[in-house]
């Protein structure tokens, strides 16, 4: 079953989206903890521009 979504990850349709990982403090505990998201190409520099 990976081998299928490797597959289709790597069609045309798959080089328009990126993952993005971003580390997020809590307030209330002082932790961290990490938001993780896919998003098209576009999207990605408004992702990290939010806090």
């Amino acid at each position: 079953m990976a081998k299928k979504v490797v597959a289709t990850l790597k069609t045309g349709t798959g080089k328009s989206v990126t993952k993005v990982i971003k580390m997020v403090k809590s307030e209330k505990s002082g932790s961290y903890s990490f938001k993780e998201d896919i998003l098209p190409n576009e999207q990605v520099k408004d992702f990290f521009a939010k806090k």
